[in-house]
């Protein structure tokens, strides 16, 4: 008779686009979001948990694919009796859930709601380098207030969170743009088509890029980029390209000249000289609460979700330099983003709710806090208590519960304490600051040792074999004094804050 196969194990391999994140790169997370939570606090925001799970109609039409509601998100169809369960998915951004919550929720709601969010989502995308299919974001959001009040605040906190988390002066600049500015610039070129109006948003949206040249190109015939290729251009005469370049080239020295530029830039058009009159408003609150030009600034060159946004749009961009993979100096770029959106809660409510809000890529300003030095590349790990007699543990864990109660973070080893060296390893392996030893005669006479492993690995690096043997970074107490010398010990290094 044949024997019957065996079940394969399964590999333990991460799904493609995921990874997992451990103690140091979440201990740095973690404490990044809780200071980002205290400026939203301090603002007045409240913090909302939604569910991770949301219906795909109540996602909608902001997905990449409305007519595939499995292409851009993690979704499934739920079972029943007929086989026609709703449409489920993991959620694909925080907005589109806090738009259900507020119609569904709003009776309950203060009016303005002002909330912020922070969570994984999901994607169901190409994954690449740097770029995973689960991530967090970070967002606050204002719904229920057309005033541009609400605008100038969420700059104003981002400029603040920034600085906040570690990115100095000097180092971001949060640029702000207007939809309808851009709307009233295709007016003014007599663009009414859909799709030549999407070509000519894309053209915009290369300019730091290609340049006033390349756009002039681009909106015309077409030009031939740094492979030799060429691209085909929007069509555009010249004379319907001019507003392009006027409303690109606006940017002056100073709010006032940018918005005097943008006017000449939208003519006539209605829609463009609200949108002008939005972003005055913007800067006048901006410079009433003290944030200038170095850290907030009009830009027209802010393109970004635009068939999503419906007025004032911003974005928070770090210019400091870093080396990319070969070598060459670039910018770090955008780590948020966000804008006004009246339209989304529209969809549940068949009213038009205003909404403004900013989402922060969390692994993207994480990495840039890297950059600057501002987070280390492993964090501390706790006091390691050694076992020297596996029938005294009782001791042992009366030490760490000492330790504990007076804040310091502490384990006993709990794997075979046969070998002295292996627990040392461990403690090494756990990056522990200082490890506690007491054996039999140290029981005796009432001391124990207290061993600084930070600075024993600093001696360890430079000393002879005599000074090694002297043993410097170890310590005899009392056993009453083990919390005292381990606080010692923790503050020397600075490491004030594990107890």
């Amino acid at each position: 008779m044949a024997k019957p196969k065996k079940t394969p194990r399964p590999k333990a391999e991460t799904p493609k686009g995921f990874r997992d994140y451990f103690g140091a790169e979440v201990t740095q997370r973690t404490e990044m979001l809780r200071k980002i939570a205290g400026v939203y606090h301090r603002y007045g925001f409240d913090a909302l948990e939604s569910s991770a799970v949301e219906t795909v109609e109540a996602l909608g039409k902001f997905l990449p694919d409305v007519d595939r509601p499995n292409e851009g998100v993690f979704a499934w169809q739920e079972a029943d009796e007929d086989g026609k369960g709703d449409w489920m998915a993991l959620r694909y951004d925080l907005t589109a859930p806090l738009a259900r919550v507020y119609a569904q929720h709003r009776n309950d709601l203060p009016t303005p709601y002002r909330r912020f969010a922070m969570g994984p989502v999901w994607r169901n995308e190409k994954p690449g380098p740097g770029r995973y299919r689960q991530f967090y974001q970070c967002d606050a959001d204002t719904v229920g207030t057309a005033s541009m009040a609400a605008d100038a605040e969420i700059c104003a906190m981002l400029a603040d969170t920034l600085e906040e988390v570690g990115i100095p002066r000097g180092d971001y600049l949060v640029r702000v743009n207007n939809r309808k500015v851009l709307n009233g610039v295709l007016e003014a070129m007599g663009v009414t088509d859909e799709g030549q109006a999407a070509d000519v948003l894309r053209t915009i949206d290369k300019f730091d890029k290609v340049g006033e040249a390349g756009v002039r190109e681009l909106l015309g015939k077409g030009r031939l980029d740094a492979s030799g290729a060429y691209i085909d251009g929007v069509g555009l005469s010249d004379a319907q390209a001019e507003p392009v370049i006027a409303f690109l080239t606006s940017k002056g020295a100073d709010a006032e000249e940018t918005l005097t530029n943008l006017r000449a830039a939208v003519g006539d058009s209605a829609i463009g000289s609200e949108g002008v009159d939005e972003l005055a408003q913007v800067a006048d609150l901006l410079a009433a609460g003290g944030y200038g030009v170095d850290r907030i600034v009009i830009d027209p060159s802010v393109v970004r979700g635009l068939g999503y946004y419906t007025g004032p749009v911003f974005e928070a961009e770090l210019t400091f330099e870093i080396l990319d993979e070969k070598g060459r100096k670039r910018q770090f770029g955008s780590v948020a983003g966000g804008g006004r959106y009246d339209g989304l809660v529209k969809r549940f409510t068949g009213q038009e709710v205003p909404a403004v809000g900013v989402s922060i890529g969390v692994d993207r300003l994480l990495a840039a806090l890297r950059e600057k030095g501002r987070v280390t590349a492993h964090d501390v790990g706790p006091v390691v208590v050694t076992v020297m007699d596996r029938d005294r543990m009782a001791d042992y864990q009366a030490m760490v519960s000492e330790l504990r109660q007076a804040g310091i973070r502490a384990e006993v080893y709990l794997g075979n304490p046969k070998n002295f060296g292996n627990q040392l390893k461990y403690a090494d392996r756990r990056h522990s600051p200082v490890a506690v030893i007491e054996g039999g005669d140290e029981k005796a006479a009432g001391i124990v040792q207290v061993k600084d492993l930070i600075l024993g690995a600093q001696i360890a690096e430079n000393a002879t074999l005599e000074e090694w043997k002297e043993r410097p970074s170890q310590f005899e107490v009392a056993r009453g004094d083990l919390v005292a010398k381990v606080r010692d010990i923790l503050a020397a290094h600075d490491l004030g804050g594990l107890g």
